[in-house]
């Protein structure tokens, strides 16, 4: 399916209507375009394309639009229309070259007859485009950006969609009543726990700033939220996207940066919503697991705001007091993203706490399960499966079709396997867990990791590592990994993972684990971190690394007995 054109045409009332009565189709075929100037882009799709550019031309919001590229197909209908206008919509922002003007509506993952063949022909159109000068990269290489995997345009899985509209409807419920809520969203590594909390920031900002009066595709799964009623109920609404990790924080900044009704000073540290002097109508908490109980903090400084942070909210500082308190506290709203098993430090909140966290959303009838795993080719199988290798209780040894997992016996065949793909498919990379200490931190030229002939460093970039110009020549900690996806991982289990074959049991050894943080004591609460409770957070470390490639797993393991336990799985 080759059969389509692009016109392009100069936006002013002139000559739309000049161009309106070249040919019938204009008026009455299935059509997408996109409005643009140097700086933004706006993708429709219309039945009446010279209709729907007359109305732009007198929407105030798109004067400032100077140009029309209309894409034209004679097999379109209109299935195919709101798949091509998602697909651009989405490379467009992944893209960065323009600021994206869409608003969301909920574009859900849309199946119809021939969509295959129809997919081919939007690779076509995206080329023809980039001709013209629309892109300025390949689909892979924007599909591989940060801009385009934390995207607010994106297509909802099925789970996504119906949690989206029960929590939009609960929310817009306790708006009216004037009541507080707690929600929990909760699902595996992949499942789009980010995505959703991306979305819902857009989505809420776009019925924000909505007029009732302007048409809204009723196909849409969340458009009722934009008719009457609705957008009154958030104005003067103040929201914000809390991130504990740094580097994930670092990264969504930019795209809200470059997201029409979002700010960077939307995304927050624990530490920033502490010490905000105003009250938010919802936080937003992503990676919830990550906040943080009473511990030594990452500076004295911190520990110090720690301590004012309580002071200023409660009236005192108390041990007991967590980040969970300083948000619930702070906000009248708000939505926790959850895995607990992605905890990976002790300064991490109390599984305890999790798990209460949970409870409570699910007693109350909001807590929300994402299952449909978006990441790892391999599926929701997959990283269950993982979880269950590394874990007490191994299971029987599966296979996963084609996505690609490997158990390398050499780390510099990896190395070069991994190097590889990243050529083939970009964005393969290294990453390790915390057994070899950081020596390049402070000497430059210092080697990190020794092994098979090959010489590798940590991470250089703390903030943003994985795009990076030498992340692909370093290996990646946790802290700058997690909450990110790649093509490929080649994951180095060090010497801290290690298998005992007389008892069959793994074993954690602390003399190989080298984060300080992640083995420290906590004598303030009296708590003293047994090896059988450090190597649970290794573990979960090593799980979190194992699901992060969406096309492939590669793993190399440092320790022979836990090599040839892994060969069984792997």
């Amino acid at each position: 399916m080759t059969n389509f054109r692009i016109e392009e045409l100069v936006l002013d009332t002139k000559n739309v209507a000049a161009w309106a009565r070249l040919d019938p189709r204009y008026r009455n075929w299935p059509v997408v375009y996109a409005l643009g100037n140097p700086n933004d882009i706006y993708v429709g799709e219309s039945l009446n394309v010279a209709g729907r550019l007359r109305q732009h031309l007198d929407d105030p919001h798109k004067q400032g639009l100077t140009g029309a590229r209309i894409v034209i197909d004679e097999t379109f209908n209109k299935s195919a229309c709101l798949d091509l206008e998602s697909y651009l919509i989405r490379l467009f922002a992944g893209d960065g070259q323009f600021r994206v003007l869409n608003r969301n509506v909920g574009i859900t993952e849309r199946d119809y007859y021939e969509r295959e063949g129809y997919q081919e022909t939007f690779g076509a159109i995206f080329e023809d485009l980039r001709a013209r000068g629309a892109f300025t990269r390949s689909i892979r290489e924007i599909e591989n950006t940060d801009l385009f995997k934390l995207s607010p345009f994106k297509e909802l899985t099925q789970d996504q969609a119906i949690a989206l509209e029960d929590i939009l409807e609960g929310l817009f419920d306790d708006l009216e009543s004037k009541t507080g809520s707690q929600i929990v969203i909760q699902g595996d590594p992949g499942t789009g726990k980010t995505v959703v909390a991306i979305y819902l920031m857009k989505l809420l900002s776009d019925i924000k700033a909505s007029d009732p009066t302007e048409p809204t595709d009723s196909d849409a799964v969340l458009s009722q939220f934009f008719l009457e009623g609705y957008p009154e109920l958030l104005q003067g609404f103040r929201a914000a996207l809390v991130i504990p990790q740094q580097s994930l924080r670092r990264s969504i900044e930019k795209v809200f940066r470059r997201t029409p009704g979002l700010e960077p000073s939307m995304v927050l540290s624990p530490f920033q919503v502490g010490e905000s002097e105003e009250r938010f109508d919802l936080l937003i908490v992503d990676e919830t697991h990550r906040l943080n109980h009473r511990a030594n903090q990452a500076s004295g400084m911190q520990n110090k705001q720690f301590e004012t942070i309580n002071q200023r909210l409660f009236g005192h500082d108390d041990d007991g007091f967590t980040q969970l308190d300083w948000i619930t506290s702070q906000s009248k709203h708000q939505i926790f993203l959850v895995d607990a098993a992605q905890s990976v430090r002790p300064a991490d909140l109390p599984r305890a706490t999790v798990d209460e966290l949970i409870r409570d959303a699910a007693g109350r009838q909001r807590r929300y399960a994402l299952t449909t795993q978006m990441r790892v080719g391999g599926g929701e199988g997959f990283v269950k499966y993982v979880r269950q290798v590394l874990s007490p209780s191994p299971p029987e040894p599966m296979a996963f079709g084609e996505y690609d997992v490997r158990l390398f016996d050499d780390l510099a065949e990896m190395v070069s396997a991994i190097r590889a793909k990243d050529d083939a498919h970009g964005l393969a990379r290294l990453v390790a867990g915390y057994a070899w200490p950081w020596r390049s931190k402070s000497d430059r030229t210092a080697i990190d990791i020794e092994r098979d002939g090959v010489s590798l460093q940590w991470n250089r970039a703390e903030k943003d590592w994985v795009s990076s110009k030498r992340s692909r020549d370093e290996v990646g900690s946790i802290h700058t990994i997690q909450g990110y996806d790649l093509n490929y991982a080649g994951v180095i289990i060090g010497n801290d993972l290690r298998y005992d074959p007389g008892t069959q049991k793994l074993v954690f050894h602390r003399e190989s684990y080298f984060d300080t943080k992640g083995k420290e004591n906590n004598p303030r609460l009296g708590i003293t971190y047994s090896d059988s409770d450090l190597m649970q957070f290794v573990l979960n470390i090593y799980a979190v690394l194992m699901t992060r490639g969406m096309l492939g797993t590669y793993v190399y393991v440092c320790d022979p007995g836990l090599r040839a336990h892994l060969r069984t799985f792997l």
